[in-house]
């Protein structure tokens, strides 16, 4: 090049690229946020209306897709990067079952996911394969057609069960097991579908694909045992929530990258990264870090699906589409029924699979493009088929909702006891076992929380422990505490901890932030539990009172008093004495501090508004005078000035109390009594030795 130096040339040419390299990527940014922008923006009017009319949201993202794609409205015509998007909001919503579950669970659905999988595949190809022989098909195309209405949609159907929490049901479980198998399936299909189509492929390749699952197995198995729960526990300890959020991306995004190279699908190895995971303590802490990324990238998801519905082609082929919409939705039905029954499962779980999977799923539109690059499926049929998946899954909220009616109608006809029942008694054990009621929660591990995890064991109160202290959680986890690890501000960790049916939850967290956060999280999952929790100062009091706690204990306060305590008892004051003034001033500065228009929640805030009375409960002993009297006979009232309110029995309150209600030992008597006949009551009912 004349008047240039050669040493010259190259940096200039490299500069050059470099500008233009950037402004592509400028631009491709630019475009991206524009498409994200419009999907968003559209999707909530639409979504909100949705909403109003008690539509499940999933449905208004299917619409707003349609509207914003490039068969409706053109807001948005290349697709691409949507696409990618899509992809990882599959791969979080994997990712999230399987750190729901664990490898245990998994293993008892090894009867589903072969048996039932591979019953439900199998009929379903064989169905349709015949149906378009009849209708004058190719064999080839036949077959793979069969193959594509077999599969149904993982992502609509386990967003669907988590919503309504019935992921860990029967008919949950059941559908799970067969989307597992379809999902492993659909990577044999894609394998399968040259050969079916005359092209010549790598004669090993099948074989590959199972020693590298046969990998992936080993691979999750150590990793579950002892890699992962050693590095969770080492990032835990740093107290870093980012670092642990990385930290759990990474390891999920690497187990599906892996599982990928490996020839299999990617919502598949990250199920798997999930299932590795869930065996480490760390399992609910991470799921909640997760949940808000899945959700944005779940609702990508279905604006994709959307978007992928060419109006035209509906338009042309209205009645064509629509008959064979229905038609796939009520074979599907059936056959999915009828694979549930061949297992052994009862009427009611046969009819919530059937109808849970009757849709086209996101596979079989892969599987589809790579048909019609194989000239397994011509333009038009490619089309027409992308059409009735969508369709299908557009519907599918509406039929999962018709299901528990379908069964129930069902179970009123006069059919036979094994159908009704089932054959196979093991099906019980697929249903999740049923967790603990009216417990209490205890949120920090400290001096104050192993205090009131004491009391509760020794007064046969059931609890579950959150703590974010991982050596902490190690430690007494050892012992058979039962304790989780996690951040109770996080809604996954609350209701991991049974937060929907406790009855109270006590918050030692002496952080005002974190139990502020806590407080606030706590009222919104379950409005009806007693909340009490603890501060260092009075001047947080109004702010815990307002975030929705029922008693607040300040530190400072409950010094003083046993301050002033200690200084009486040194100066002989009597010890009733003593305690009366205690209760009398937590009564009135209490009461003081709390807004008075605020709502009583408790039926022991009484004693906030009447110092004069205590509300108090008290035990009957085993051998004591009241064990076995009815309250007509010990006659407390006019004996003692002393009315019972309610009876604990067994955890269960009795509120309709007579005179001829007999006592039993272990009763918890809930009682009101002027202060000074206290004592003498609990001689009544104290144990005699």
């Amino acid at each position: 090049m004349p008047g240039y130096p050669i040493a010259g040339v190259f940096p200039l040419c490299i500069n050059e690229i470099y500008i233009n390299l950037e402004i592509n990527l400028q631009l491709m940014v630019s475009l991206l946020l524009r498409d994200l922008l419009i999907i968003f923006g559209l999707s909530i009017p639409v979504v909100f209306a949705f909403s109003r009319l008690r539509i499940v949201p999933l449905v208004g993202f299917l619409i707003a897709g349609i509207i914003a794609g490039p068969f409706g409205l053109g807001l948005i015509q290349e697709s691409g990067e949507i696409e990618l998007l899509a992809e990882i909001g599959v791969v979080l919503l994997l990712f999230t079952i399987g750190i729901e579950f664990s490898l245990r669970d998994l293993l008892q659905l090894k009867r589903i996911v072969l048996l039932g999988g591979g019953l439900q595949l199998s009929i379903t190809t064989l169905a349709i394969t015949i149906i378009f022989l009849l209708l004058g098909s190719s064999r080839e195309t036949s077959i793979f057609l069969g193959t594509l209405v077999a599969l149904s949609s993982t992502a609509i159907v386990l967003k669907i069960l988590q919503e309504r929490g019935e992921i860990y049901s029967a008919h949950g479980r059941t559908s799970l097991g067969i989307l597992i198998f379809q999902d492993v399936a659909a990577v044999v299909i894609i394998l399968l579908t040259p050969p079916l189509a005359g092209v010549s492929g790598e004669g090993n390749g099948f074989l590959e694909l199972i020693l590298q699952a046969l990998g992936l197995v080993l691979l999750t198995l150590i990793s579950a045992r002892y890699v992962v729960p050693f590095i969770m526990y080492q990032v835990a300890r740093t107290r870093n929530s980012e670092l642990f959020l990385l930290s759990v991306v990474v390891i999920g995004l690497s187990v599906a990258w892996i599982t990928s190279m490996a020839g299999l699908s990617l919502a598949l190895g990250a199920f798997l990264a999930g299932l590795i995971i869930s065996e480490s303590e760390y399992a609910t802490q991470a799921l909640g870090n997760v949940i808000p990324f899945r959700d944005m990238f779940m609702s990508i998801f279905f604006i994709s699906i959307g978007m992928l519905l060419d109006l035209d082609i509906l338009r042309q082929h209205l009645f064509l589409i629509l008959t064979a919409t229905f038609a796939v939705l009520l074979l599907k039905a059936f056959i999915n029924a009828l694979s549930t029954f061949l297992i052994g499962f009862p009427l009611n779980t046969m009819i919530l699979v059937g109808f849970s999977l009757s849709q086209v799923g996101e596979f079989s539109l892969i599987l589809a493009g790579v048909g019609f690059e194989n000239r397994l499926l011509s333009a038009e049929i490619y089309q027409e088929f992308l059409d009735v998946a969508v369709l299908s899954m557009v519907l599918t909220p509406f039929i999962m909702g018709m299901a528990p009616r379908a069964a129930a109608f069902a179970q009123g006809l006069s059919l036979p006891p094994v159908l009704k029942s089932g054959w196979y008694r093991g099906f019980l054990e697929y249903s999740r076992k049923g967790g603990i009621e009216n417990h209490l929660i205890i949120i920090g591990y400290g001096v104050n929380g192993r205090n009131v995890a004491t009391a509760a064991r020794a007064a046969l109160i059931p609890y579950n422990i959150i703590d974010i202290n991982p050596d902490t959680v190690r430690k007494e986890k050892s012992k058979g505490e039962p304790i989780m690890y996690g951040d109770a501000a996080q809604k996954a960790v609350l209701e991991h901890a049974g937060i929907r049916a406790a009855k109270s939850v006590v918050i030692t967290a002496g952080d005002p932030v974190s139990a502020q956060r806590i407080i606030e999280a706590a009222r919104r999952l379950n409005p009806e539990i007693h909340i009490i929790a603890r501060t260092h100062f009075l001047s947080e009091l109004d702010r815990f009172y307002a975030l929705g706690a029922d008693e607040v204990i300040s530190d400072e306060f409950e010094s003083s008093i046993e301050l002033f305590s200690r200084v009486l008892h040194k100066y002989m004051v009597p010890f009733s004495e003593i305690e009366t003034m205690g209760n009398q001033l937590r009564a009135n500065h209490y009461r003081i501090l709390r807004s008075p228009e605020m709502r009583r929640k408790s039926i022991c805030e009484i004693s906030l508004d009447f110092s004069d009375v205590e509300i108090r409960s008290v035990r009957v002993g085993k051998n004591s005078e009241a064990t076995g009297q009815t309250l007509v006979d010990l006659n407390i009232r006019k004996k003692y000035g002393v009315s019972v309110l309610a009876i604990s029995r067994d955890h269960k309150l009795i509120y309709d109390l007579g005179a001829e209600t007999e006592l039993k030992s272990d009763d918890i008597l809930l009682v009101i009594s002027p202060p000074e006949r206290l004592e003498e009551l609990r001689e009544l009912f104290e144990e005699k030795k």
